[in-house]
């Protein structure tokens, strides 16, 4: 028997692209005017790549900032690669895009919000990012950017 059209994981797959293009744009031309973006991902995810020291601390989920300081960005068909200093401590991170929670640019009310599509597992024994010199980054919560 032949299932149906899923249209809801269309338009995810479609919603995740424009993620990808807005991150693709600002890796190669850098940030325009205002924008800047709250990126809330599934840390349990899988392929997510991070330092052990923040999987410990964020062990389901963590929001990242892109604004004034990050390095490094790179944007492939799968997801994105970014560095980082949380505290004074440089790290650098791996998310895929099925990682990705909510997908936020505040500067013009913009936001989407997914649902993790790959199995949240732990990551298996492929050794952490390295640690390197970076600018800093909050980890913030949402609940100022969602309606009542």
């Amino acid at each position: 028997m032949r299932e149906g059209l899923n249209y809801g994981q269309m338009m995810e797959r479609a919603l995740r692209g424009v993620m990808a293009q807005a991150l693709a744009r600002v890796a190669e031309f850098g940030l325009p005017g205002e924008h800047h973006f709250y990126i809330t991902f599934a840390t349990g995810h899988g392929a997510v790549r991070l330092p052990a020291w923040l999987r410990e601390q964020f062990s389901e989920q963590m929001t990242i900032v892109l604004q004034h300081e990050f390095d490094g960005l790179e944007v492939t068909p799968e997801g994105f690669r970014v560095g980082l200093s949380f505290s004074g401590r440089p790290a650098e991170i791996y998310v895929p895009f099925d990682a990705v929670l909510t997908f936020v640019d505040p500067s013009v009310e913009f936001g989407l919000k997914f649902e993790a599509t790959e199995s949240e597992t732990e990551a298996d024994d492929e050794p952490e990012p390295e640690e390197r010199p970076r600018g800093s980054a909050d980890v913030v919560s949402l609940d100022q950017f969602r309606k009542p």
